[in-house]
């Protein structure tokens, strides 16, 4: 292969919802610890999450909702992060990600990302003139070693790596709600198919593991099956 092997790995409500609401400042971090019936069982996310792949990719705008633009500095993990970002980080943002990746890489399609001002050990910026996931993914399997890929981003980009039948596993940790709303992301979010012709792009999933965890918690484990 000719890429890294990826894994969606995603906290979700049992109707499919991964934030709590439309808005960037509902999130599920942040709200579910407030929750009674979510809280107790939370940390099992947490442990499962500490032992996903040593690379990790998400965006800018999951990393701005958590703070990282206005963060302390953190000590370094060994985990490698790579972020889809075009404008949601500041140089802030930057630079706490820097100090908490073994190795830090940036995608991002804006020729003026505040990133390019910047330089640090072990930080790269892969530049494209129109995201191309399938690209990005070979580069860094080519050029950085990336075995192993867990894929952590919002609804739309997930979406993007289904439609590019990019996602080889998905690992879900169903929390016990229901969230609902329209507007509300969910695990693939997207353009919807319109026609019966675009169907071979679903991807079909045969359950590998299914864990029942404490606390009304689910652990669902998933091959992606790709015509």
């Amino acid at each position: 292969m000719d890429r890294p092997v990826t894994t969606l790995f995603m906290l979700m409500s049992v109707d499919g919802k991964i934030s709590t609401g439309a808005t960037d400042d509902l999130d599920v971090d942040q709200d579910f610890p407030k929750i009674p019936g979510l809280r107790e069982g939370l940390h099992q996310y947490y442990e499962i999450e500490q032992t996903t792949d040593l690379w990790t990719i998400n965006s800018g705008r999951v990393q701005a909702k958590i703070g990282v633009n206005t963060k302390d500095l953190p000590n370094k993990t060994p985990v490698s992060f790579v972020i889809i970002d075009n404008h949601h980080l500041d140089e802030n943002g930057i630079r706490y990600l820097c100090a908490l990746s073994k190795h830090f890489v940036l995608i991002t399609t804006n020729d003026k990302h505040p990133a390019f001002r910047m330089e640090g050990e072990q930080f790269d910026i892969i530049y494209q003139r129109e995201l191309s996931l399938t690209e990005a993914l070979g580069a860094l399997k080519r050029e950085y070693g990336c075995e192993r890929l867990t894929v952590q981003t919002g609804g739309t980009l997930n979406g993007l790596f289904l439609r590019e039948k990019l996602l080889d596993y998905v690992d879900i940790v169903v929390a016990p709600v229901l969230i609902g709303g329209r507007d509300t992301s969910t695990l693939i979010d997207g353009r919807s198919l319109l026609s019966q012709s675009e169907l071979p792009a679903l991807g079909v999933l045969k359950l590998r593991e299914c864990v029942v965890l404490e606390d009304s918690y689910l652990r669902l484990r998933y091959q992606v099956i790709h015509e």
